[in-house]
């Protein structure tokens, strides 16, 4: 089971269904009662397209995961698990995720299938391997979860709460994966990566990070613009938003030697609250009409 869970980065998919499932409430019609059956499908459809697209990247990646230190643990590279057994299980979830995604609707299976190509194909084989910037087209794959969660109900993308949803994503993974990258740069130049700051320097880095930062917290703050704001967007929202700005001042001032945990933690814990705090503000504005 632990082998099972490393090797579909169970840690990671938990972050997708979390991101899925706001995004199903938030363009669930709150007066229509909730369908078990077309939640747990939905779910489903995420965990098998995520688990098995994690499966499959460990078996594309395995070469240099062996040459970096932080992931020669990992179940292909300590030999745990082979090649081919990595690669079935990820085909096979992922052929599962286009079933159940199926029982959902045509729209979830489409979105579904194209975040496992930009993710195991164009991010995994060409972007990741040969751009310093990688990690911006990269992010796209990355933010596709709610996009699948929203589109189980609602199938007019061109939404105003989908696009706040999916541009904090976005915007957030910058700052996130630059911050690993940072953290890990020896490794990742051992393993060939060429992250940014291997190839411009942590310095420029954290200016480019800065930037991403900054249209975070921008997007966060406007988000009444976007989606039904109540009380917790004051509470919660607003006090998020300078926090990690905060941190990552600290962080940025120390030159990216100091202050790296605070700020990974709060950035992460920031997009979980910017991500619920629309969907519980409009079920709670909902329930109070119809009181």
């Amino acid at each position: 089971m632990r082998l099972f869970l490393d090797l579909t980065k169970s840690g990671i998919v938990v972050f997708v269904l979390v991101s899925g499932i706001a995004g199903y409430f938030l363009s669930w019609p709150p007066y229509e009662p909730i369908e078990i059956g077309h939640l747990v499908l939905t779910a489903l459809s995420l965990y098998f397209f995520s688990a098995g697209s994690f499966a499959l990247n460990q078996a594309q990646e395995w070469r240099i995961d062996q040459n970096m230190p932080r992931t020669q643990d990992r179940p292909i590279p300590s030999g745990q698990v082979s090649v081919f057994q990595a690669a079935f299980i990820g085909t096979a979830f992922v052929l599962f995720g286009v079933a159940t995604s199926l029982l959902v609707n045509t729209l979830v299976c489409i979105l579904g299938v194209a975040t496992v190509v930009l993710y195991n194909l164009l991010y995994t084989l060409y972007w990741k391997k040969k751009w310093a910037f990688g990690a911006v087209p990269g992010a796209i794959p990355g933010a596709m979860p709610v996009v699948i969660g929203y589109a189980a109900n609602n199938q007019n993308l061109a939404r105003p709460d989908l696009f706040y949803v999916f541009m904090l994503l976005f915007l957030w993974q910058m700052p996130h994966f630059w911050s690993l990258a940072i953290k890990f740069k020896d490794d990742y130049k051992q393993g060939g990566i060429p992250v940014l700051p291997v190839m411009i320097g942590t310095d420029a880095t954290l200016f480019h990070m800065g930037l991403y930062m900054f249209a975070y917290v921008a997007l966060a703050i406007c988000s009444p613009w976007f989606t039904p704001a109540y009380w917790l967007y004051g509470i919660i929202v607003v006090p998020f938003a300078f926090k990690v700005l905060y941190e990552f001042f600290r962080y940025y001032k120390s030159g990216g030697k100091t202050h790296w945990l605070p700020f990974f933690l709060w950035t992460n814990f920031s997009v979980l609250a910017f991500l619920i705090v629309p969907v519980i503000d409009k079920w709670h504005r909902y329930f109070k009409a119809q009181a």
